[in-house]
């Protein structure tokens, strides 16, 4: 953890390729992306391993039966430094099933639902869905007021130009090239440019703002329980961590890295910062419950303190985390919904009722 950059470059290009995005047509990643930290099928969703294979959502290898993770980018496993280490590989290893990434970055619950229906027909049987989600849909209600805000045509290209870029913790980084020894000293002493971030309204309190995600995510889990209701799958949110609601004191590692960003914010800090605070997080959480009856709910922001590596270096930035994270995740996922494979077998699944 003493490198302080908020993700390596293979995340950062990968992360770049995939910022183009069109009016009415889904965020996906770039299709078949190929290197040694993230692998991407023909549709543009990462692959997981199980039992020495891997699979996606393109790629289902004839199993009968899969479960599913679905999310933004912590779900995808941005911070892992390989497929094998996300947290759905984790989750095939834990339960001896096979897990698919269904997860995008940047996605809003809603988001989330529509890449589930554009994809339901390839999943044949499914087991468990978990969303691992929430903050996308928190930072795209500020994004929305700030999208809002814009006036004039100035103004709204500025602003659309920010959306383009809205990706969770990603860094501006160029293609690598050769410079001159005159060129990198003119970079090591020139001052730091911070990437521009528009200048926004007045934007309503974070309460409020809280208030209205919620209510999203409260409202898509009910309609994820209905269209799931027919069948034999158990559907389960669980609110993602963000380091600030989880830890009240960091491990050195952390500690550097969050000193980094301090330096140089990303967008999506940028967007939820206002949020930080604890008492706005339990307050977001009781929300999101609430209005997501009868959809079981958890917070793993109080449930990853009973890892026991919680203590430490788990998060790579504010929002994602390394491969020692992502397996403590897994692993309180797999406790918490008895999913362990020696449990299996005793388990029996009961269909979800319809929920109002």
């Amino acid at each position: 953890m003493g490198n302080t950059a908020p993700l390596p470059q293979d995340y950062q290009r990968f992360l770049q390729l995939g910022s183009r995005r069109a009016p009415q047509i889904l965020y996906v990643h770039e299709r078949g992306y190929r290197s040694s930290t993230i692998n991407t099928d023909a549709l543009g969703l990462r692959y997981s391993h199980c039992a020495g294979k891997r699979f996606s959502v393109a790629e289902r290898g004839g199993v009968a039966r899969v479960n599913l993770l679905v999310g933004g980018s912590t779900a995808m496993g941005i911070g892992a430094s390989s497929d094998q280490h996300s947290v759905a590989s984790y989750l095939s290893q834990l339960t001896g099933e096979v897990w698919l990434s269904l997860a995008s970055c940047g996605l809003n619950a809603t988001q989330e639902l529509l890449l589930f229906l554009t994809h339901q027909h390839r999943f044949g049987q499914i087991g468990h869905v978990v969303l691992l989600s929430g903050l996308n849909t928190l930072a795209q209600e500020t994004l929305g007021e700030v999208l809002a805000g814009a006036q004039d045509p100035q103004r709204a290209q500025a602003y659309q130009g920010f959306l383009n870029r809205f990706n969770e913790g990603v860094q501006v980084v160029d293609e690598p090239r050769r410079e001159s020894l005159w060129q990198r000293l003119g970079q090591v002493l020139a001052p730091v440019r911070e990437q521009p971030w528009p200048d926004i309204e007045p934007l309503s309190s974070p309460d409020k703002r809280l208030i209205r995600a919620a209510d999203s995510i409260g409202r898509t889990l009910r309609q994820w329980d209905r269209l799931l209701a027919d069948g034999h799958t158990t559907l389960t949110f669980i609110l993602q961590p963000l380091l600030p609601w989880c830890r009240d004191s960091l491990p050195t590692g952390e500690q550097a890295m969050l000193a980094g960003l301090e330096r140089q914010p990303s967008n999506f800090d940028r967007l939820i910062g206002s949020a930080f605070d604890s008492q706005l997080h339990m307050a977001f959480f009781r929300r999101i419950k609430s209005q997501a009856e009868p959809v079981p709910c958890y917070d793993m922001n109080c449930m990853l303190g009973s890892s026991p590596a919680f203590a430490s270096d788990l998060f790579v930035d504010r929002l994602h985390f390394n491969d020692l994270g992502n397996n403590a995740l897994a692993k309180v996922i797999t406790a918490k919904l008895g999913l362990a494979q020696e449990n299996q077998a005793l388990r029996k699944v009961t269909p979800i009722k319809p929920g109002g």
